[in-house]
């Protein structure tokens, strides 16, 4: 038995030995691990590519750029584009893309253009690249390159982007509302048109003076308003403007018609789309004291009209409010009132306006069937069935009194067409047309219906093009037909028909409307054939 002496030594021996033992092996392991590396026997660690830098740097930018560190996500971001290589073009597009966006929040716009015009040359379809920079263009006030850009994510996207059409809504209105009225010449309207507005006012003393056949024409040559007047009746509208002018010009013992050649010539000034200068006329004749009062009350109609065409709403129904009470038993006012409450969808009000203008005129047939229409209005408005069936019964009760009115036919046609009887809506159209040849609205609104009966294409752009040959001056018939022929395709021609409207429109609003249209077939040509996208876009003129 050993010592206890020699047991702790061999204790201490023992432990002595592991320890050594231990050390051995870390010895042998380390010296061996460096001999393998050196004879390539054991796998490094994969080494970090540039590629793989680069996008680490992507990553931590795009860690920084949800944290709100938006500087601190461009430095990242900046790092990436300069280590990653020139081969991988989408990866550096994206990186260039990512830095427009921390731009964008720093509001950087200059900045966020040219990195997305840089992520766009690397790959032109990068549909996120072309509608942040069409925001920035947006910013800039860039209207031309700002619709280019969201025009190509519309199409890219099969205009199912919501967002995008609405800013190319937004963008075009915006960048015509600046030349809009700029380069405008004032255009005497068709004739039928001319027609359509006078016959609208059943007590303008004015128009019911022109239409007098056994007034004395004078001795000798005619001049002033007596000459507007046979200008007037022999439709050479151009000269009924001069003529009044003239008649102005004259002193007060050459003068009697002072007042009638300001109401005629103001009038053809708001016919024309000269709403400054009509405005003026019609303001002279409500500021003389001793104007007729059924003169006064149709130059405030008139002028509310102008108010209404130039988007000042409040001065519109505010001279109707004076026209009303100056002549309360006058017609005219609550008729063409009803028509603006209509557009603006306050139809319980527009029908009490219409049922005074009817109480008040119960013969004036165009009072009637709005009245009718009116009525119908507020039935789907606020879903009185009693009322809707009234109002169908009072439509063909119109036709029976007024057989020789188209807008009769033409307003219970639209009512038949919103409620899907297009049958009767044809017959009713093919009416119209009978009664009134020269009026090109009516064979708009026919191909309208056959489209969407019928989906009978060729028939509605037939009907159409058969309007314009009617009246060379249609604005609306120039409007449809090229909008049917951007969803044909055949760009070209929409656009020439488009500028054919523009240059009959009136005022700024409806020009700045057609101008959008254009500009938006415009530019889908451009991208379409940049991009190559949608090769049905590209037809010109058959």
């Amino acid at each position: 038995m050993p010592s206890s002496g020699s047991l702790k030594w061999q204790i201490a021996l023992g432990l002595g030995a592991v320890g050594a033992v231990g050390l051995a092996y870390w010895y042998l392991r380390t010296n061996k691990n460096q001999t393998l590396q050196t004879m390539g026997e054991l796998p490094q660690e994969k080494k970090e590519t540039p590629f793989m830098k680069a996008q680490r740097y992507k990553v931590e930018g795009n860690e920084q750029f949800k944290r709100g560190k938006y500087d601190e996500a461009i430095s990242c971001y900046n790092k990436a584009i300069e280590t990653i290589p020139e081969e991988f073009k989408a990866d550096l597009a994206m990186y260039y893309q990512n830095r427009a966006a921390a731009y964008e929040q720093l509001k950087k716009w200059s900045a966020v253009i040219s990195d997305c015009t840089r992520a766009i040359e690397l790959n032109n379809r990068y549909e996120k690249a072309l509608f942040r920079r069409a925001r920035a263009q947006e910013m800039t006030k860039d209207w031309v390159n700002a619709l280019d850009d969201v025009t190509s994510v519309c199409l890219l996207q099969n205009f199912g982007n919501q967002s995008a059409l609405l800013m190319a809504d937004r963008v075009l209105k915006e960048k015509n509302a600046a030349e809009a009225i700029k380069n405008r010449n004032p255009i005497i309207p068709s004739k039928n048109f001319i027609k359509t507005y006078f016959s609208s006012f059943s007590e303008d003393p004015v128009y019911k003076k022109l239409q007098e056949v056994t007034d004395p024409l004078g001795q000798g040559e005619l001049k002033g308003f007596l000459k507007a007047k046979l200008a007037f009746a022999t439709e050479k509208y151009d000269e009924v403007i001069p003529a009044c002018t003239e008649e102005l010009n004259l002193s007060e013992s050459e003068s009697n018609y002072k007042i009638e050649a300001l109401s005629l010539r103001g009038s053809f000034y708001f016919l024309t789309g000269q709403f400054k200068e009509a405005q003026e006329d019609f303001t002279t004749i409500i500021e003389t004291k001793d104007a007729d009062i059924l003169v006064k009350v149709n130059a405030y109609i008139k002028r509310s009209s102008i108010y209404m065409q130039t988007e000042k709403l409040h001065e519109c129904l505010e001279d109707f409010d004076k026209a009303a009470e100056l002549g309360p038993n006058i017609s005219d006012v609550f008729h063409h009132r009803g028509q603006v409450k209509l557009l603006m969808e306050r139809t319980e009000e527009a029908r009490a306006d219409f049922q005074k203008a009817v109480e008040l005129n119960p013969n004036f047939s165009v009072a009637v069937v709005q009245k009718c229409y009116s009525d119908y209005r507020h039935a789907m408005q606020s879903q009185d069935v009693g009322l809707l069936m009234q109002s169908m019964s009072d439509f063909r009760k119109a036709i029976e009194r007024f057989p020789n009115c188209p807008e009769t036919y033409i307003l219970f046609a639209q009512v038949k067409t919103e409620k899907q009887e297009f049958q009767d809506a044809e017959e009713l159209y093919q009416q119209a047309m009978k009664i009134d040849t020269n009026n090109a609205s009516v064979y708009v609104h026919r191909g309208l219906l056959l489209l969407q009966w019928k989906g009978d294409i060729e028939k509605a752009v037939e009907l159409m093009r058969e309007g314009i040959k009617i009246d060379e001056k249609s604005e609306f018939a120039y409007e449809t037909l090229g909008t049917v022929e951007v969803q044909r395709g055949n760009l070209v021609l929409a656009i020439d028909l488009f500028n054919k409207a523009i240059a009959l429109a009136r005022s700024e609003m409806e020009m700045v409307h057609l101008f959008s249209l254009r500009d938006a077939a415009a530019s889908q040509l451009k991208i379409a054939s940049k991009l190559g996208v949608g090769p049905d876009l590209l037809k010109g003129v058959s």
